[in-house]
């Protein structure tokens, strides 16, 4: 016979996981504003940790505009598994490629916030069935 999850830690379990959500959109968020207030900074990110040069305003614009949807559609709860699924890819790309920054760790200590933050993702993507707290099915 199994046991069933009591209704105190469903109803617990569906509010942490909004917690983490709306956590990991706050950051999301700023990144993709960042691209339409300051599509320098975009190009600079781009070349410094990414390799590739030449961004122009209007490419930041066209990502951020992508990203944009994306963000709002994980904050929603849209298609989860795709959702979920790429904002975890996307920030373990970013957490990946700041590689130097973690060799001289101590004068780069804010970089380290990236990998609690890339755990928050993957969890929310193994238990997005269960993340149903104001999401759009």
């Amino acid at each position: 016979m199994t046991n069933p999850i009591s209704a105190d830690l469903q109803n617990r379990v569906r509010w942490s996981l909004l917690s983490l959500r709306v956590g990991v959109f706050i950051v999301m968020i700023m990144w993709t504003l960042d691209k339409f207030v300051n599509p320098a900074h975009s190009a600079g990110i781009f070349e410094k940790f990414y390799g590739i040069s030449g961004s122009t305003d209007i490419v930041a614009y066209v990502l951020g505009a992508l990203q944009l949807v994306l963000v709002l559609a994980f904050l929603a709860g849209i298609k989860k598994r795709l959702t979920y699924g790429i904002i975890f890819v996307m920030h373990g790309l970013s957490t990946l490629s700041s590689y130097n920054q973690y060799i001289d760790g101590f004068n780069n200590l804010l970089f380290f916030t990236a990998w609690p933050m890339w755990a928050a993702c993957f969890a929310l993507y193994l238990l997005r069935d269960q993340d149903v707290k104001f999401t759009i099915k």
